[in-house]
């Protein structure tokens, strides 16, 4: 597929349904400047009581978070509802990708809403099935397919997850990368590769730092080139082929900023995200998933100083809950995740207040085959020695 065969959706108009770019929400939005924003959320949560529970990911802006009954990483929070038979309605407050989890680990009688369709995430979408699909041909003609086991970043949609369990991959969190990357290259021998998706900084540096392979062990996979910009003895060569995408926050953070601030604050710590591209990483402190970061600051001694390379939101709460700690942003420009700000305090508003009134708005639902073929590579994730339950 070249770049010409992709929709375009200027400036939001029109839908991709293959994609996480839904944009249409129907009914109309509480406006934003309504004082009684927040007395509205709490009588409509209050109203619906047990039937309804709602998760707020790590990344959500504080109007929204305020209203959570837990907290966490994606698939933390999907495990959380699927923990909760008894309620109606699971609202997650995240993005496209964690809503469909949600929906895959709950019972079928539970409907899981995101208050905003737009909430997707551009890493995931950054993998499609029908690129996947091609690259996965590739190699078969390559003559390296057998070879290959799939991974897929826990920040991949629904149909990812379940090409992997079909294809005997698995599922991994930033936590358990480099446990599924063991289980992984156990699978076909010592010629095992591992297509590793949709983050390639995740993969490279789990490969490189934690299971001791080189830089040119690792090739990437770009789907906008022929046979992915490689030639069949690069892929007959590479141990690790990494799919081309990112996250467009940890994306940004740069080692430039690294060095200036060390300059500034010989005795200060960094502290990052394993999304982070690799040279950002190679001059951290500290790196781990985002339970991590979490538990390293509040740990961490009163007076330390810290920079800390992960989403805003995030980091803000953190200064703001340990003021005895310095505590900065890793890049010198305000960056939130753009996708997942887009669940605000209206949107949510309207969600409930929906539900409350017997609509069920926004539900996210996977189907039956997808569903099952995705739980298979979740399943063998789960089944893998240590912590599971974080990303």
């Amino acid at each position: 597929m070249s770049t010409v065969d992709l929709p375009l959706l200027p400036l939001g108009r029109g839908r991709d349904l293959s994609a996480e770019r839904g944009v249409e929400c129907p009914g109309d939005l509480p406006a934003a400047s309504d004082p009684d924003l927040v007395e509205r959320a709490r009588k409509a949560k209050e109203a619906l009581g047990d039937r309804v529970f709602v998760l707020g990911h790590h990344y959500q802006r504080d109007e929204v978070i305020q209203f959570a009954d837990v907290t966490g990483d994606s698939f933390k929070l999907a495990r959380d509802a699927a923990a909760r038979p008894e309620a109606e309605f699971i609202v997650f407050c995240g993005v496209h990708f964690m809503a469909e989890s949600a929906d895959i680990l709950t019972k079928p009688e539970q409907q899981v809403v995101l208050p905003d369709l737009a909430a997707g995430c551009s890493m995931a979408d950054m993998a499609r099935l029908t690129q996947v699909e091609a690259a996965w041909d590739a190699m078969a003609a390559a003559g390296v397919q057998q070879q290959v086991v799939p991974v897929t970043y826990m920040n991949s949609s629904a149909d990812i997850k379940a090409f992997c369990g079909r294809n005997g991959g698995v599922v991994c969190t930033s936590s358990n990368a480099q446990t599924a990357l063991e289980w992984a290259y156990e699978q076909q021998g010592p010629d095992t590769k591992v297509l590793f998706l949709p983050d390639q900084h995740l993969g490279r540096n789990t490969a490189v730092l934690q299971l001791g392979l080189s830089l040119d062990d690792c090739v990437v996979w770009d789907p906008h080139r022929p046979n992915g910009g490689l030639t069949e003895q690069q892929l007959r060569d590479a141990r690790m082929i990494l799919w081309k995408g990112h996250c467009s926050v940890h994306g940004r953070f740069s080692e430039d900023v690294v060095d200036e601030l060390r300059a500034a604050d010989p005795d200060i710590n960094i502290l990052v995200h394993p999304e982070c591209k690799h040279e950002v990483v190679l001059k951290a402190d500290l790196i781990g998933s985002t339970e991590f970061i979490i538990q390293t600051i509040e740990a961490a001694p009163s007076g330390s100083s810290w920079a800390i390379g992960t989403e805003l939101n995030l980091v803000k709460r953190l200064a703001d809950s340990h003021p005895d700690k310095k505590i900065a942003f890793l890049d010198r420009n305000v960056c939130y995740c753009s996708t997942m700000n887009r669940i605000d305090l209206p949107h949510l508003v309207w969600a409930l207040e929906s539900l409350v009134e017997g609509v069920v708005v926004n539900r996210i639902e996977v189907d039956p085959e997808t569903e099952a073929q995705a739980l298979v590579a979740l399943e063998r994730m789960l089944s893998l020695p240590g912590k599971t339950a974080k990303d």
